[in-house]
């Protein structure tokens, strides 16, 4: 049994037809077969000549299919690279479907694959609503992926082979699979608490208190400087399940608080929680973030499985202002897959699972890692 293998190359500058030629003979020449998919994402400048791209990459590049998106930032290997023109490219010896552009209507398959990688024009397709029908086709199947960025709706691009589309998935199959990590980079505060009144998305009320005063309650535990950064960076943490005794980090659906009014007493959050869940509030900070993604890893890890790969899509809200660093997701992902080539971007959402449920997530590291079984 042979080996899957990847190889990835990137590029800081504008398009022209010999840095995509210089690309795909790179990518042939370090793979030494053809390849099955390739992820490609590239700065909005390239839009106009997305056909070209691809083409050169699949006929110079020996690669069956070319899929991608724009993205405001770009990630290779331990780098982020948060502007600029250019691209990176992952070419991937693997075992895959045909990437499938989504529509209204779902798609079925001969078997079901192990996982899927989706990219989303977020100008075109409401993900979260997208995900709950995808969620019921597959549910036992884990989705990762990024909602694709640049900057205004005409500056945004989802495609395949060079042609735009809505959104995408790509089957992965066979000996193939990813393995998902997810860090929302969050702590839970306070204490978890039973949602004993809501409509729609405003909580009324937690444990059978006003949701505001649980909320300043789990405030009042942070330390000085905590309180001091907490602004903008408090968030709801729905549990996957109520199952728990001892809830930790990575137990949560992390949504935004939107507002909350103390006289009312009234929480508005970014998700449609129902009475009886369980709810707890949360921090986001750079500490947190860091540990979350190391948890996130660790639990990933399978034994007998062999890293070959790694896709990586992070909030553009976890670059260089929120870390000092713009390669600290992708550093950390490069690290636990000793090097293994990797490429990803910047995002205006990410996609993965938590508490075994795909979900959109928002600041957060979402990472694909390309695995296979030990021969």
């Amino acid at each position: 049994m042979k080996h899957h293998e990847a190889v990835a190359t990137e590029c800081a500058e504008p398009y022209s037809a010999a840095v995509a030629l210089r690309a795909a003979h790179e990518l042939r020449d370090a793979l030494g077969r053809p390849a099955r998919v390739a992820f490609a994402f590239v700065s909005p400048d390239y839009i106009p000549h997305l056909g070209e791209f691809c083409e050169i990459l699949r006929v110079d590049g020996h690669i069956t299919d070319v899929v991608g998106c724009t993205a405001g930032g770009r990630i290779f290997a331990e780098r982020g690279i948060e502007s600029g023109a250019g691209f990176t490219v992952l070419a991937l010896d693997c075992d895959a479907e045909d990437p499938v552009p989504l529509t209204e209507s779902t798609p079925t398959f001969e078997a079901e694959p192990n996982a899927f990688v989706a990219l989303i024009n977020p100008y075109e397709i409401q993900a979260d609503e997208w995900l709950q029908g995808w969620n019921t086709s597959f549910p036992r199947v884990p989705c990762v992926g990024g909602l694709a960025s640049g900057g205004k709706e005409d500056e945004v691009a989802v495609f395949v082979n060079g042609h735009s589309v809505n959104g995408l998935v790509v089957p992965v199959r066979g000996a193939t699979t990813i393995l998902p990590v997810v860090s929302q980079g969050c702590r839970p505060i306070g204490e978890p608490l039973t949602v004993t009144r809501a409509e729609h998305n405003v909580l009324y009320a937690l444990g059978g208190q006003p949701a505001y005063h649980a909320l300043e309650s789990a405030f009042q535990t942070l330390s000085d400087s905590e309180k001091s950064n907490a602004r903008g960076n408090l968030f709801a943490g729905i549990a996957g399940t109520e199952y728990i005794d001892d809830f930790k980090p990575g137990d949560f659906l992390i949504r935004n608080i939107i507002g909350a009014d103390p006289d009312s007493g009234a929480v508005v959050i970014g998700a449609i929680p129902r009475i009886g869940q369980t709810l707890q509030y949360q921090l986001r900070d750079r500490s947190v973030a860091q540990e979350d993604l190391a948890r996130a890893i660790t639990a990933g890890r399978i034994p007998g499985r062999r890293p070959f790969a790694s896709l990586v899509f992070s909030c553009l809200g976890r670059g260089e202002k929120f870390f000092g660093s713009s390669g600290h997701d992708a550093g950390q992902i490069f690290e636990s897959t000793k090097g293994k080539s990797s490429i990803g971007f910047f995002g205006n959402g990410e996609i993965g699972p938590v508490a075994g449920r795909n979900a959109l997530h928002t600041y957060t590291a979402s990472a694909a890692i390309w695995v296979e079984k030990a021969v």
